[in-house]
């Protein structure tokens, strides 16, 4: 591609950059409502999300189970606070409910549950996502349909033998209609990734994918690769989407452990200026 087909245009640039505002406020709205959660996830890959459901998905918000739509698939079922504000801000599920995010019998579950609309699979026990997206991949050729599957997963997933399994597999059966979001933030549970999964590009590679690298928080770059990722007919795709977890918000991004933060109610008022200020 040349830079000028490159280019995003402006008027998609700012449409984009607004929603994605709107999911990092509703992020910070959930979390602060329970005094704690994966806000820093939710942060991190709300500009991932907002690319992939406002511009490439093929989907109809008022008929979620669409037998024809495009297939979006959480592996990391603890992101679920992301994915809640992104069905919120498409008109899937409603602005109200989210305030019973983590709730005792809430269908917004921290971890997503397949019973909460719009939500494809539940997640949690990390390592299966890609294994089912490859599936439902390989179902949509043998029924003759076209439809596309993304998986977002996590750079400790890569950590998990079945995802290379899944990987090997999808590689073989080259299934192009599958592609693979792997958030590379390079933290877990207790800090830094336990295990080295670098070079995730090359890896994917030998199993017989296409691959890009590419900035997760910039909303350019990403519309771009999704492009890319498209345009690839022949090979399963994934982009190894490095991005910074709890983006957009200094309060979370400097705390020495994001991965599950608990915050006083003044800090909560904080986080909600820094995010309004960086606008």
């Amino acid at each position: 591609m040349s830079e000028t087909e490159l280019r995003v245009p402006g008027a998609l640039h700012a449409e984009l950059a607004e929603r994605a505002r709107n999911i990092r406020r509703k992020v910070l709205a959930m979390a602060s409502g329970r005094g704690q959660g994966y806000v820093g996830q939710g942060l991190g890959v709300a500009d991932l999300l907002t690319c992939l459901y406002f511009h490439e998905l093929h989907y109809d918000p008022a008929h979620p189970a669409d037998p024809g739509r495009d297939r979006f698939v959480l592996s990391i079922g603890h992101y679920s606070i992301a994915l809640f504000a992104v069905l919120a801000e498409a008109g899937i599920l409603a602005d109200e409910e989210l305030a019973t995010y983590g709730e005792d019998g809430s269908r917004l579950e921290m971890s997503s549950m397949a019973s909460t609309p719009g939500v494809e699979i539940t997640g949690g026990s990390l390592g299966h996502g890609l294994g089912v997206a490859a599936g439902m991949a390989l179902g949509a050729r043998w029924s003759g349909r076209s439809f596309r599957v993304f998986n977002l997963l996590s750079d400790g997933e890569l950590q998990e033998g079945s995802t290379w399994e899944a990987a090997m597999f999808a590689g073989d059966k080259a299934l192009s209609g599958l592609t693979a979001l792997v958030d590379v933030n390079r933290t877990q549970a207790d800090g830094d990734l336990v295990l080295e999964v670098e070079p995730v590009r090359d890896k994917f590679e030998s199993f017989g994918w296409w691959a890009m690298g590419v900035d997760g928080n910039d909303i350019a770059a990403v519309v771009n690769a999704l492009r890319s990722a498209r345009e690839e007919t022949c090979k399963p795709k994934v982009l190894v989407c490095r991005t910074r977890l709890g983006c957009g918000v200094p309060l979370i991004m400097q705390r020495e452990r994001a991965h599950f933060v608990r915050v006083a109610d003044e800090e909560w008022a904080q986080a909600a200026r820094q995010l309004e200020e960086r606008i």
